[in-house]
């Protein structure tokens, strides 16, 4: 243990005295959250739909035609039960659910008829947001086709619009979840890969090299500091989303916490096993840029993965940061328990035991 308690020691006092990584570490969560929640969009695709059709008239009929006729709308489910419905937008399925009450075309000809309720799920604000302005303006297009031929009430008379887990639709409440975890990728996936490739290039792991640490031990002793650091980033990002945005989990914070570690170990296991077959920073820097990127631009941080392309939306299955992503916004918004996100969190269980063990298996130790 002494050895390892040394090389831990090691680490913690490097880190200390390098007081621009200490600054960056500090200010780049920080401006993360702060400022990128202000400047993130997207644009939304393949909405899913599912329909409660109560009346079971022509009306409904072609309301549900002209859903599947859309280029931004999917018909997934027709049924006359909302519960059904419900579960399906409550497991993600579905992201608006379109209720057509009972004689509504009869309605609309001899009285006011009952309004057409639209339920969206607004965890993605962005997409429960345009998502059900498409769905208004498709049935609209519908209603005024009928009332060409037998006259009917406003649309917005017949039309009322409820929006779940995020009813102010606020697009940061989406985004902020997501954005911890980039905060994890750079500062606990980044900078403990560059610091093994910083003592490649200067000549101070041949030292370790020569002396009887075991590869597990020199790994470990790498990654608790930044294990400890992404925890206290991650505190740190909690609150200042708490105290500038308002933003509290629906969830329990243990399952937050429980979700991250799991990250964190599965982020800096890659990156080392991605250090052990580099040689200069340069190297490791583009390498891990590239790979960076990726997780970005294809694990749902920034666009849905629901509007990718279907051979997009299979390659996430092996991009770790999808699996967090869904973890934190669900319990964020929704409140999901750990038994509910059972399959994200075997997954990113798995990764985190891979990376890990081909973190250690791939370094090479020479004595």
């Amino acid at each position: 243990m002494r050895p390892f308690i040394v090389l831990l020691q090691k680490e913690f006092t490097q880190i200390l005295r390098d007081t621009f990584l200490t600054r960056l570490m500090i200010i780049l969560p920080m401006a993360i959250m702060l400022i990128a929640p202000l400047l993130a969009t997207m644009d939304v695709r393949n909405v899913n739909v599912a329909v409660v059709d109560l009346d079971c008239s022509t009306t409904s009929q072609r309301i549900m035609s002209h859903i599947k006729a859309s280029e931004y709308l999917t018909l997934i489910k027709a049924t006359d039960k909302f519960d059904l419905a419900m579960q399906e937008l409550e497991s993600g399925t579905v992201d608006v659910i379109v209720q057509i009450p009972d004689h509504f075309e009869r309605d609309m000809t001899v009285s006011t008829p009952e309004k057409i309720s639209i339920t969206a799920n607004a965890v993605n604000a962005t997409k429960g947001s345009i998502g059900t302005q498409y769905v208004i303006l498709t049935i609209a297009h519908t209603l005024i086709e009928l009332r060409n031929d037998k006259g009917l009430n406003r649309l917005s008379e017949v039309l009322t619009v409820q929006n779940r887990f995020n009813p102010t639709l606020n697009y940061r409440h989406y985004m902020i979840p997501a954005l911890m975890i980039l905060i994890f990728i750079l500062v606990c996936g980044f900078l403990p890969a560059l610091n093994i490739v910083k003592e490649k290039e200067i000549g101070t792991i041949e030292q370790i090299n020569v002396t009887p640490v075991s590869r597990f031990t020199f790994i470990l002793s790498k990654l608790i500091p930044y294990w400890i650091i992404g925890i206290l980033v991650l505190m740190a990002a909690m609150i200042i989303t708490w105290l500038v945005y308002g933003l509290t989990p629906a969830g329990s914070i243990w399952v937050i916490f429980f979700g991250a570690v799991l990250f964190i170990l599965t982020i800096s296991g890659f990156s080392l096993t991605v250090a052990n077959f580099s040689d200069t920073m340069q190297q490791i820097m583009f390498v891990l840029f590239f790979f960076i990127m990726i997780f970005i631009l294809m694990s749902g941080l920034i666009t849905p993965i629901d509007s990718m392309p279907g051979w997009a939306q299979k390659f996430t299955y092996i991009l770790p940061p999808r699996y967090i992503i869904d973890i934190l916004r669900s319990v964020y918004l929704k409140g999901t328990t750990l038994a509910e996100l059972w399959r994200d969190f075997t997954a990113l269980g798995s990764f985190a035991v891979l990376f890990n063990i081909l973190a250690a298996v791939t370094y090479k130790k020479q004595a």
